[in-house]
């Protein structure tokens, strides 16, 4: 799989939107985002027992879809109608202009419909000679602009209001110059109104389809979909074939969902309709004899229900909640993050299932798995996983993205063509043994101006990007040289996970790691140093990241059923026990990982709930601001540490970012840290407005993205209460 856009041209790519497009997306996404988080803040408990619902449906309908293909196409045919399965976007095409042919169509009213946008029905209609007219107006917008869209919601959502009403001026010349938004709907109105009248074939998409009734439900916000459906006499519906439910009454949880999740209490109009309908066409003293046809679309659909990772993506209801959560998307939008089609977190599964490999590896990495996107998904989609995939398939089938100058690498046993950047990142382990041993000459010669633009130009790691500063005494060789503490009768015993930054770089949060659960009557050992397989399947590694979880497994299995906790100082690696593990190990083993692994904080928390005594922990009235890790917030452990601190004293002050921006390998990226650094922004002036409180942080990432943003390294949160620390002497 090759891509042929250089690190630079996508650098230059990036660079633009963000001056052109990202403000106006950043302000139109974080107002949906905010929104939504409102919204399904409302319903309670609800939300999670809808979620589950919504879930437990899709996986049901997609198990047996050609059941319900079937089921659909008997009464639809019943209803009167016409059901054509196309295979893929040309039978698709051929279809719908042989019906717009049949009637003598010259011209094609739109609604909405991403599907259509798939299959390019437009560009299919005007081969032939039949105008195609969007009447949503972001899809009147964009097709004035001769642009993709850059949203699944919101195709023209990039654009800002000044931009529309220059557009339309330039288009359309009115006679006066329109420049408010109520001048821009009202004249669009009145501009689709004659074109929608006139219109020979009204085509809508379907936001679901009802086996049971062979009804479509079309969620919209225009009235619309509604009109060109009234507008003429022949009505033709475009869905992906994993749009159908089985019954009506199966509909329920996704009206409920389906707007909150796009920031909207509910959609303005919500139409159920089961054609051919009996209403007269417009104008109502020239009704006629209706005809329907439902385009059921495979293209690509039924190959993704039999691939056991690609499937989750067919149980998307194309809401936005991914991409308006997701802090990349929020600061570049979709003419970044996005393919041919589709747009965001989710689009890589679609990108791939319809158009393939190559679609999906322009923008696979723009996902950073960071998991933000995990629960706001309201049919709970593991987005990331997808993206984790694809990445590998990209790995295995060549160079991959952005790896042009490495064709000739010698493939080995993860890929057919793994590039060295990624196998840079993807064994940080090795570098950060190799780094240690070596410091502080391997510190020096990593930061030389050569050295640094040697690396931006063969590995692309940028130049302005802080490098880590590996430790000659790494953690582990503390703790074994230590005077360990005798704990007549320990209230637990765990074993302490030092992941591989926290054993040769960030080696004071060890320390106080160690001391603070001592004092509250913990027994610590300390697990063999050893990637969790983070770093690997960040870069798409699956195989690497599988056998490292095996050797952990095999590792901490015994000694877990002797009763020993397993306690984590970095969140990203307690998400690969307690999430990412699932996928690369048996159920059994990864249950007993995932069931007895804490975040250290969330380990304190429990600790003191159960009676620990806190005494010798540092307390203090100091204020901090705490910014958390994005996998600390989805795994919702964050709030043990705010808990914690504030329980001894301390005024604590949080962010609310959805992320710091940069994601661990992502900020390191040559062509990706203007990126990175612009999402940074925001956390940037948060932790201005915190004054003079102390920063602190959780996730190793986050400590060097804000030290960058900023110029001061938090310290972890476990360092805040250091025994050490009371006692207000150096640690060492």
């Amino acid at each position: 799989m090759k891509s042929n856009t250089t690190r630079e041209e996508t650098r230059a790519h990036i660079r633009h939107l963000l001056a052109e497009e990202g403000d106006t997306v950043f302000e139109n996404t974080s107002y949906l985002n905010d929104a939504r988080y409102e919204l399904v803040g409302e319903l309670g408990a609800d939300y999670d027992r809808l979620k589950d619902r919504a879930r437990s449906i899709k996986e049901e309908a997609i198990e047996h879809l050609p059941d319900l293909i079937e089921t659909l196409t008997e009464r639809v045919e019943a209803n009167g109608g016409t059901v054509y399965v196309a295979e893929d976007a040309a039978d698709a095409n051929q279809y719908i202009t042989s019906v717009c042919d049949d009637v003598g169509a010259e011209s094609v009213v739109k609604s909405k419909s991403m599907t259509t946008e798939e299959l390019e029905v437009n560009d299919a209609l005007e081969a032939v000679g039949i105008e195609a007219v969007e009447t949503d107006l972001g899809e009147m917008v964009i097709q004035i602009a001769d642009e993709a869209p850059s949203h699944l919601v919101g195709p023209g959502l990039h654009k800002s209001r000044t931009e529309i009403a220059e557009l339309f001026n330039t288009h359309f010349d009115p006679d006066e110059p329109l420049e408010t938004a109520e001048e821009l709907t009202e004249f669009a109105r009145d501009h689709l109104a004659p074109k929608i009248e006139a219109a020979d074939v009204g085509m809508t998409g379907a936001n679901f389809l009802i086996a049971e009734t062979g009804s479509l439900a079309l969620v919209t916000n225009e009235g619309n979909a509604r009109k060109v459906v009234e507008s003429n006499d022949t009505h033709i519906a475009v869905a992906g074939i994993e749009k159908i439910l089985p019954t009506l009454e199966e509909l329920q949880p996704f009206i409920e969902l389906i707007g909150r999740s796009a920031g909207q209490s509910t959609t303005a109009y919500t139409s159920i309709l089961t054609p051919p309908v009996a209403t007269p066409t417009m104008p109502f003293d020239e009704g006629g004899e209706r005809s329907f046809h439902l385009v059921l679309v495979d293209n690509g659909r039924m190959a993704m229900r039999d691939d056991e990772q690609l499937r989750e993506t067919l149980y998307c209801i194309r809401c936005s909640a991914c991409l308006n959560s997701c802090a990349n998307f929020q600061h570049v939008g979709g003419h970044a993050f996005g393919g041919e089609t589709y747009t965001g977190g989710i689009a890589t599964g679609w990108e791939t299932g319809v158009h393939g490999l190559e679609s999906a590896a322009e923008f696979n990495d723009l996902c950073t798995g960071c998991s933000r996107c995990v629960n706001q998904c309201p049919v709970k989609i593991d987005i990331p996983w997808i993206n984790t995939v694809v990445r590998d398939r990209i790995n295995r089938s060549d160079t991959g993205t952005f790896d042009f100058l490495y064709e000739g690498l010698t493939p080995d046993a993860e890929s057919g063509g793994l590039s060295l950047r990624k196998r840079l990142f993807g064994n940080f382990e090795t570098l950060a043994k190799l780094g240690s041993a070596t410091a502080p000459v391997s510190n020096w010669l990593a930061n030389r101006r050569e050295s640094r633009l040697l690396a931006e130009h063969v590995l692309g790691v940028d130049r302005r990007r802080a490098l880590p500063e590996f430790q000659r005494t790494t953690f582990r060789d503390w703790f074994r040289s230590r005077e360990r503490p005798i704990i007549e009768e320990p209230m637990r015993r765990a074993v302490l996970y030092p992941d591989i930054y926290t054993n040769y770089v960030s080696v004071e949060r060890g320390k106080a790691a160690v001391r603070t659960l001592e004092s509250l009557g913990v027994e610590v050992e300390l697990a063999t140093p050893r990637s969790t397989g983070r770093e690997p399947l960040s870069q798409g590694m699956i195989s690497t990241a599988t056998e490292r979880a095996r050797l952990i497994h095999a590792d901490l299995a015994d000694t877990i059923d002797e009763g020993t906790d397993v306690v984590f100082i970095e969140p990203s690696d307690l998400a690969m026990f307690t999430d990412d593990y699932e996928k690369l190990l048996p159920k059994e083993a990864y249950q007993t990982l995932a069931e007895n692994s804490y975040d250290v904080l969330e380990y304190v928390y429990g600790l003191l709930e159960n009676g620990a005594d806190p005494a010798e922990l540092s307390a203090d009235d100091e204020s901090l601001m705490y910014h958390s890790h994005c996998q600390q917030r989805t795994l919702g452990v964050n709030t043990h540490t705010v808990a914690v601190l504030e329980e001894l004293g301390y005024d604590v002050m949080t962010s609310n970012v959805e992320c710091c921006g940069m994601a661990g390998s992502f900020g390191y990226k040559s062509e990706y840290y203007d990126l990175s650094m612009d999402v940074g922004d925001e956390l940037r002036g948060q932790l201005v407005e915190a004054g003079d409180r102390r920063l602190v942080a959780s996730g190793t990432s986050c400590t060097d993205q804000i030290d960058d943003l900023v110029g001061e390294n938090p310290i972890h949160p476990i360092e805040v209460i250091d025994p050490e620390r009371r006692k207000g002497e150096t640690t060492t």
